[in-house]
């Protein structure tokens, strides 16, 4: 079984100005997903796909593979991740190494259980989805603004007449929050739809302290409290 695992990290970042290399834990941002991967029972092919020479260095550095540097094209501000995964499948089909699934891990939610990744690609394999979304749950708690013309400006994404106590909802009523942390598809998905989803999708319930998406300062300080939490921290 071939399992490439695409980890995406751009030299250009203007929420945090080079946040994938900034520390966190005593080692870099994107450090975390790297080993992580490297790790991972499933014997995944760790690739790395960057346009910045300090980046490709702490990958290899860490056990992954950067066998090309990721063309200016694809690492523009406005690039979406679908055709950087695409550019990496493709490069590895042209060297004989057709995959049979594909992992995109983001190193921006760098919270995982060591046993996180091997059990996506299990249940991947197992229920024969077409792609898996890692979630998180959240409150169902939810409203929405209402169209300014219409008679109720505000509506509910619940029953707020009958409101249901949280430890009393199944698993069908928790509404479940896609945290951009890992998807494992079929590798057409991206060749010939370019999405990382299609097809029977499948859900991957992380634990909700894996649901942290660095993007500002606070989400920085948010993610060295989680990783105590883990057991991971300073």
């Amino acid at each position: 079984m071939n399992i490439l695992c695409v980890i995406p990290v751009r030299g250009g970042s203007k929420g945090i100005p080079r946040k994938n290399v900034r520390d966190l834990g005593g080692k870099p941002l994107m450090a975390w997903t790297v080993e992580q991967a490297v790790s991972a029972k499933a014997g995944l092919d760790v690739v790395v796909s960057t346009d910045d020479p300090e980046m490709a260095d702490i990958a290899r550095n860490y056990g992954a593979d950067v066998p090309f540097m990721r063309p200016a094209e694809l690492a523009e501000d406005t690039t979406a991740t679908e055709p950087v995964v695409a550019h990496a499948i493709n490069f590895r089909i042209a060297q004989g190494r057709t995959p049979d699934a594909v992992v995109l891990l983001q190193v921006t939610s760098p919270l995982r259980h060591p046993d996180t990744l091997d059990r996506a690609v299990q249940q991947f394999f197992d229920t024969g989805v077409d792609s898996l979304v890692g979630v998180v749950p959240t409150p169902p708690f939810l409203w929405r603004l209402g169209d300014d013309a219409a008679d109720t400006p505000v509506t509910a994404e619940y029953d707020f007449e009958r409101r249901p106590r949280r430890q009393e909802l199944t698993p069908q009523q928790i509404p479940y929050r896609e945290n951009g942390s890992l998807y494992v598809s079929r590798p057409k998905l991206y060749l010939e739809h370019n999405n990382r989803l299609g097809g029977k999708i499948g859900l991957f319930i992380l634990d909700e302290l894996e649901g942290v998406d660095i993007d500002t300062e606070l989400d920085f300080a948010l993610a060295q409290q989680q990783l105590a939490a883990l057991g991971k921290g300073l």
